[in-house]
């Protein structure tokens, strides 16, 4: 270039070329680094892996702040001369994607059984491809300096032998079962989802005291009350002192008497209530554990598209919604409500997806065991192994009081359920022979060899008959597959040097809320299958919500387009907006009027570079030139706050760089560096020191700022006289 800047600076002329740039340069794969002699072969690696984001929409302002804070570190450690990969991807979101398509064909008039297994996922492979493009447009346009020669998506072939393959050695080492217990059953969308997949809210509704033999028992849902035979008190409780554990006793009930038993456990709250509680295994977690604990009968009442069993005698087939006051005049009728609390506030589980209300069901689903010891891994179970490398510093959670609750909730965890019943995910590659077979020649003695159910990566051929094996219906838990991340995407199951080199990988950036969905399911995966954490430090932000501090929403309607907001003010000032000042786990909101004041700094940044290239034309600059007083004072200044800076880059304290950075460029630089500097230069007096200054400091400034506003300053770099120059991507951080 000339070395001529125009007038103001004009993001929307620059950012496409300069992205172009750097991908041309292939300096976003570290392997190109070290061929083109950039970085040193033996250098120490640097990694992350971009938390997917789900393919069935575009990106919003919440990745915007992630992606930002994510890219100024890679950028940072590509500057310090590491070998440096950020490894981008996309998540098929199973759950989210399958609902997604099906209320797109709903509005067609279509059903997802009217088109079949194989059509309606080629319909989900046709929008999540148009999703992807989209989101990696989307990326580039922020500058995300991601390595897409390596870039990878959750339900790829590489990332399905991965997930097959981890399934099958879980299941091998007995961590993964087929078994009845209670799940999660979402009736709206057909499915179990996990405990982390539900969404609690506020309802306002009828609390129902009714009589149950002696006792009084209270319930919001009286219509799941028709199996309830057990009746649960405190063993220490005096007011029923005289009932033993295991008495029986007969009592009148919603269809006629029935036999109950009486339990004793400490888990009642003799506060809570007439602190006598029944219980319905079927129907909830907590009922179903003390039935397991007492081996207690269940039996269910509701069925899975929310409909009453034969069980409610004159109710069966009615939907909840529709039978509750039915079943509650008839416990008037026959005397047994005590009273109704009409202001009764319950918590009721909704699915995220769908917002269908959830309804517990024991089920026949597939779970992996949290509590089994693993020979293979010195005898501690998975949950031991969630818990050892955070209580051991091996894994930093920031910010640190985060680890108090990832304790909590891994020491209270249950087991995994990981089957889900939608097409859309991994198929469980589990294959069950057809029920009747006939033998091979000369296999007819050893027919009784036929195994009923393989788990294998391929589908299984039988050695005695010709018999066909059919696979699980059922797909796998999105989080089971995105629980892998960290290292499918390095090559895992083969070893790679990939794998070798840059895993474990350095940091992951994910909203707190993410910390149990995935953060926790990525630390029990690699431990368990790869023998090493995933991640040195997990960084948790907090969430982006809107000037008046509300959640981005559709209902709300309150969403800010990202790359609206880059097209008018340019993608350094929006990554300069979600960095300064926004700490770890914290919430912040996103208020245009900033964008708009640091895209009033770009414009200050630009402006000062014009002052500096028009003074320095013509001037050599000396190895060792001769400061004045004031210019030395001025280099320490600068010189200590690289030391800081660099620190606290160390340390993940990105946010108060940034801070400090627009602070010394606006108030130090720009109001008295350059204003001192034109004043000797105009009076004639210094102007080799002068000179000098405004170069080397342009130039430091320029280089860090880069890993925060790198359009800018890879525009502006490109015009400065400097030595053996190279892309200021791969330039090296300033030292003192």
């Amino acid at each position: 270039m000339d070395g001529k800047l125009l007038k103001s600076y004009d993001p929307k002329n620059t950012e496409e070329k300069i992205y172009k740039l750097w991908e041309d340069s292939g300096f976003f794969n570290p392997d190109i680094c070290i061929q083109k002699g950039i970085t040193k072969s033996d250098a120490p690696c640097f990694s992350i892996v971009l938390p997917p984001p789900n393919a069935t929409g575009v990106l919003h302002l919440g990745h915007t702040l992630e992606d930002s804070m994510q890219d100024t570190l890679i950028r940072y450690n590509r500057m310090q001369g590491k070998r440096t990969l950020w490894l981008p991807g996309t998540d098929h979101a199973a759950i989210a994607t399958d609902s997604k398509i099906t209320k797109i064909l709903e509005k067609e008039g279509l059903r997802k059984k009217d088109l079949g297994r194989e059509k309606f996922l080629k319909r989900v492979d046709e929008f999540v491809a148009d999703s992807r493009k989209t989101i990696v447009a989307q990326l580039r346009k922020m500058g995300a300096s991601l390595d897409w020669s390596r870039e990878a998506f959750t339900l790829d072939e590489a990332r399905n032998v991965a997930v097959k393959t981890a399934f099958k050695q879980m299941y091998d080492d007995g961590l993964i079962y087929r078994g009845h217990r209670i799940v999660n059953w979402d009736p709206k969308g057909q499915t179990v989802i996990s405990d982390d997949e539900l969404v609690y809210e506020e309802r306002k509704s009828k609390f129902y005291t009714l009589k149950y033999g002696p006792f009084e028992i209270g319930t919001a849902r009286p219509e799941t009350k028709f199996g309830d035979k057990y009746v649960v008190m405190h063993p220490k409780d005096k007011r029923y002192a005289k009932y033993k554990h295991g008495q029986k006793m007969t009592v009148e009930w919603i269809n006629g008497p029935i036999e109950a038993t009486i339990i004793k456990d400490e888990v009642i709250d003799m506060e809570f209530g007439t602190g006598v509680m029944t219980i319905t295994p079927w129907h909830s977690h907590a009922d179903f554990a003390l039935a397991e604990k007492y081996k207690l009968g269940k039996e269910q009442i509701i069925n899975q598209f929310g409909k009453l069993l034969p069980i409610a005698g004159e109710f069966a087939g009615m939907k909840i919604s529709e039978a509750r006051e039915k079943i509650v005049k008839k416990l008037k009728t026959k005397g047994l409500l005590v009273k109704v609390d009409e202001n009764y506030i319950n918590r009721v589980a909704t699915a995220e997806r769908t917002g269908g209300m959830i309804e517990p069901q024991i089920m026949l689903q597939w779970f992996v065991d949290v509590n089994k010891k693993i020979p293979t891994r010195g005898n501690k179970s998975l949950k031991e192994l969630m818990l050892e490398p955070v209580r051991e510093g091996k894994i930093k959670i920031l910010p640190e009081h985060f680890e108090k609750v990832y304790f909590n909730w891994i020491e209270n965890l249950r087991d995994w359920c990981i089957s889900r019943q939608i097409w859309y995910g991994h198929r469980i590659p589990v294959w069950y022979h057809e029920p009747i077979c006939i033998p091979k020649i000369g296999k007819e003695d050893q027919i009784s060899k036929c195994l009923e159910t393989i788990v294998s990566i391929e589908k299984p051929t039988c050695e005695y008959c010709d018999a066909n094996y059919a696979q699980d219906e059922d797909t796998l838990d999105t989080w089971f597959s995105s629980g892998l991340w960290t290292f499918s995407t390095l090559g895992w199951p083969n070893k790679t040097e990939d794998l070798k080199n840059f895993h474990p990988t350095s940091v992951i950036n994910p909203g707190y809320e993410i910390l149990f969905f995935w953060v926790a399911r990525m630390i029990l995966m690699s431990q368990y299958l790869v023998g090493e954490i995933p991640f040195a430090t997990i960084y948790l932000h907090g969430i982006l919500r809107d000037a008046k501090g509300q959640k981005f929403s559709k209902s709300l309607d309150n969403g800010v387009d990202p790359i609206k907001v880059i097209e008018k003010y340019g993608a350094d000032a929006l990554r300069m907006s979600m960095i300064v000042g926004i700490g770890p786990g914290a919430d912040s909101k996103f208020d245009i009027q900033k964008v708009k004041a640091y895209s009033k700094f770009s414009n200050k940044i630009w402006n000062a570079a014009r002052f500096v290239l028009g003074n320095i034309k013509d001037f050599t600059i000396l190895e060792a030139p001769e400061y004045d007083e004031e210019d030395k004072k001025s280099n320490e200044e600068l010189n200590n706050l690289i030391k800081e800076i660099t620190k606290e880059m160390e340390e993940y304290k990105f946010y108060i760089v940034a801070e400090k950075l627009y602070h010394y460029f606006w108030h130090t630089f720009a109001d008295i560096v350059i204003e001192r500097s034109k004043k000797k230069i105009v009076e004639g007096r210094n102007i080799i020191s002068a000179k000098t200054i405004l170069y080397t400091q342009l130039v430091a400034l320029i280089k860090l700022l880069h890993p925060f506003m790198p359009f800018i300053t890879e525009e502006i770099w490109s015009m400065l006289p400097v030595k053996d120059k190279k892309l200021l991507i791969v330039e090296k951080w300033p030292n003192v």
